[in-house]
């Protein structure tokens, strides 16, 4: 199905959930609505047609290298698939290279890769660890995940502020010294 489809289709649910919960798709304000939500759930999920492993071997690179490559502070914005609403943060990962190291921006493509899907902080913590270590075949990864839920501060609880951590490591990230070096390194 190409676009245009999926646009005209989910053009015509959201009119009918605007119908349903009691506006009227008539009026001036609502109009393009029902469109624009359309394009923008398909901008924000677009990460299910990207291949995260295959971006990152497309910019590997043969390279002796013993000490620990950080990348943080990555924005991201993704959906919560139990409400589709809004969670955001930041993505910390670190590599120790084996022979290779990648291009840095693709570690940012997969962050984007993965959070642009209907998603659970977890997974997206496990998954661009996993993508990572399968392409790179790493000494060790980490991957940090700091994020703040809509879900959790606009309905149910309400709890504006708050912040969820999660953390995925492997390889020599096992260990706790470089964990701590990790972490040492990050209050930076």
């Amino acid at each position: 199905m190409c676009d245009l489809e999926k646009i005209e289709q989910l053009k015509f649910h959201y009119q009918e959930i605007l119908k349903l919960i009691g506006e009227d798709v008539s009026r001036d304000g609502l109009l393009k609505t029902p469109e624009r939500a359309a394009k923008a759930i398909l901008e924000l999920t677009q990460g299910y047609a990207v291949d995260a492993e295959a971006t990152l071997k497309s910019a590997l690179f043969d390279e002796v290298c013993k000490n620990m490559v950080i990348v943080k502070d990555i924005q991201f914005y993704s959906l919560c698939e139990h409400h589709i609403l809004p969670f955001y943060g930041k993505v910390h990962v670190a590599y120790i290279p084996n022979e290779k190291i990648v291009g840095l921006s693709k570690i940012a493509r997969i962050v984007d890769a993965f959070s642009k899907r209907l998603q659970v902080q977890e997974r997206l913590t496990k998954q661009i660890a996993q993508s990572m270590e399968q392409a790179l075949n790493p000494k060790g990864v980490i991957v940090v995940v700091e994020a703040e839920h809509m879900c959790m501060q606009m309905r149910g609880v309400e709890k504006p502020g708050t912040i969820t951590t999660t953390v995925d490591f492997r390889g020599d990230f096992e260990l706790k010294e470089f964990r701590d070096n990790f972490f040492e390194l990050l209050k930076r």
